[in-house]
């Protein structure tokens, strides 16, 4: 029985326990730990590609359904904590949320966050989905998001599945391309932050905005 807090608990301890919803009354100690081995941490684990979960032997769709589960209700927790609050107050509940949501999703896809006046969030919206190292975004489409829902301000945010977060070329030049455009149009941009298994960068902090 899992009692005290999961703090002592390896990952691959954790993902027993996990497993077990799916697997009653059956040893999920080995399968547990062969998945850490391919995904290397919980939650690489609970966040694969549902097709790359299944490559591992003795994992099926009950198991698949409930790490899929757990990933909506622990994405779905973090975002909690920063619904109905200024987000540049409660920046690391955002840089958490974001983790959880697409640090290890296997293809790059980009985001938008829309603030009002008290950049309280209106709507986090992922525009488009690409390949394991690219994907394609329109700036009219995200300026447009933002004149539809009134925003005062966003946060654009996209993953680098390769796992490092440093910006490359296209990424700057697509920032000041959408940065250009908001100044005109008195929109903030706060931010552009990539989002990688390892951590994220903030174009902010870099000093690239």
């Amino acid at each position: 029985m899992l009692t005290g807090g999961g703090d002592g608990f390896h990952d691959y301890e954790l993902l027993e326990y996990v497993l077990a919803l799916a697997k009653p009354r059956q040893d999920t100690r080995t399968l547990a730990k062969l998945l850490i081995d391919r995904f290397q941490t919980f939650g690489g684990v609970v966040s694969a590609d549902p097709d790359d979960l299944k490559l591992v032997d003795g994992v099926g769709d009950s198991v698949v359904a409930t790490l899929k589960f757990l990933q909506t209700a622990s994405v779905r927790l973090l975002k909690g904590r920063i619904a109905k609050r200024p987000v540049l107050g409660n920046w690391q509940a955002v840089e958490d949320y974001l983790h959880a949501q697409m640090a290890h999703n296997p293809r790059e896809e980009f985001r938008v966050l829309a603030l009002d006046g008290r950049n309280v969030l209106i709507r986090d919206q992922k525009m488009t989905e690409g390949t394991v190292n690219e994907t394609s975004v329109h700036v009219r489409e995200v300026i447009k998001l933002a004149l539809d829902l009134g925003a005062t301000s966003i946060i654009l945010v996209h993953n680098h599945p390769s796992g490092d977060s440093k910006p490359s070329r296209d990424d700057i030049a697509l920032t000041g391309q959408i940065s250009d455009i908001c100044r005109a149009l008195g929109i903030g941009l706060h931010d552009h932050i990539i989002v990688a298994k390892g951590g994220s960068s903030s174009f902010k902090t870099l000093g690239l905005l």
